[in-house]
């Protein structure tokens, strides 16, 4: 509803009546009111540029798996539908061949296409961004992943074992030559598919905080680290193990083709190759355990990470460094640096956190600078750790 013509009178008699009663006053601010522009609203920052050396120091990564999962995710989905289609056909012919030897290269293969899609589940929960109950992110469910392989195929053999001891104490048992070197041909051309096909052969690894290889950029050993993703290297591992047993299996069957009172080359072969499998193990296993004790990362030292910083100008000591590990290849580092009384801070923490990128690859460094005190030679938390 519009105001009408005589309220609009009488707001502005108001007005007026309230401006003359200011005087002088009212009429300079009536005159303010009407000639002088109102004060302009403060413009809003705009986003800078950070530093190199600032957490940010690397473009947001696109959401999604990078290359090097994309990479890993395709190896084991080849690798699991390969295995799976010739595990069904190792149950089939260690049932025909009453093999329990086949029947362990194909509980092998069970184990594998488990661990497999448990590490295609960690793979697609590492994607899964931080949280603030999960600070990091969820990188370690590859690691767990890993585990649950090793584990699993601990299980798997440890039954199979059982079996083969059993068998050996008690010969009533007859092996269908034929079927079983059959079998087993099929399984040794199987493994061998699936070794080349998880093979750790992908797209080039960068550093940094995109999660790659770890070998130090400027400084360190020239060799390559074979590292990879851990979850295909754990997979990996396993299809070695099954590799060494198809060929055991192989042999076995080819002696009981054409020697069947040979027999007991069956629970044998079993018996042998199982232990060689667990032994596979050993390597992944030591590494995951690594990861999950919070130890220093692998070819990453601690004397060298500190004698990096100690070089950086204006860094009289160094205290509370950490070095530890999110999976195989995402590393994390922290300290603190007590500096001279003259030194710049900004570019003490520049220079430090641009040696510890670039010489070890680090993908996520803390560091805290404070001033140098003497007293700090004589605090025992300020001391570096006793050798393991």
């Amino acid at each position: 509803m519009e105001p009408s013509p005589a309220a609009g009178a009488r707001e502005t008699t108001r007005l007026v009546s309230h401006l003359d009663r200011g005087g002088a006053g009212g009429s300079l601010r009536l005159k303010s009111l009407f000639t002088e522009p109102s004060e302009p609203l403060p413009e809003e920052p705009k986003p800078v540029e950070m530093p190199f050396h600032h957490c940010h120091r690397d473009p947001l990564p696109p959401p999604g798996l990078t290359p090097e999962r994309l990479h890993a995710r395709k190896q084991l989905y080849a690798a699991c539908a390969v295995c799976f289609v010739f595990m069904a056909g190792e149950v089939v012919g260690g049932y025909l061949a009453h093999s329990l030897a086949i029947m362990t290269d194909a509980a092998h293969l069970l184990a594998d296409v488990g661990s497999m899609m448990g590490s295609l589940f960690s793979l697609w929960l590492s994607t899964r961004p931080a949280t603030r109950t999960m600070t990091f992110g969820w990188h370690r469910s590859e690691t767990l992943g890993a585990l649950a392989s090793v584990v699993s195929l601990w299980m798997v053999t440890g039954i199979l074992l059982y079996l083969a001891f059993v068998r050996l104490l008690h010969s009533d048992y007859h092996i269908e030559g034929g079927a079983m070197l059959l079998t087993a041909s099929i399984a040794v051309c199987a493994n061998l598919l699936m070794a080349f096909v998880l093979h750790q052969a992908g797209p080039p690894h960068s550093h940094g905080s995109r999660g790659a290889e770890y070998a130090p950029l400027e400084e360190g050993p020239e060799e390559p680290l074979p590292l990879g993703n851990t979850s295909v290297r754990a997979a990996f591992v396993h299809v070695l193990g099954d590799l060494l047993q198809s060929f055991g299996v192989l042999a076995a069957s080819i002696l009981i083709y054409f020697k069947p009172q040979y027999k007991a080359a069956d629970p044998i072969s079993t018996f042998l190759f199982s232990i060689c499998a667990l032994g596979s193990t050993a390597p992944t296993l030591r590494d995951v355990l690594r990861i999950l004790m919070e130890g220093t990362p692998r070819n990453v030292g601690f004397e060298p990470v500190r004698d990096t910083l100690l070089s950086v100008p204006g860094v009289r000591a160094t205290h509370e460094l950490h070095l530890w590990a999110l999976t195989l290849t995402y590393h994390v580092a922290s300290a603190h640096l007590a500096i001279d009384s003259t030194a710049d801070p900004e570019a003490v923490l520049a220079e430090a956190s641009s040696r510890l990128y670039s010489r070890f690859g680090f993908s996520s460094c803390t560091l805290q600078v404070e001033q140098y005190q003497p007293e700090m030679a004589q605090c025992l938390r300020c001391q570096e750790p006793p050798q393991a």
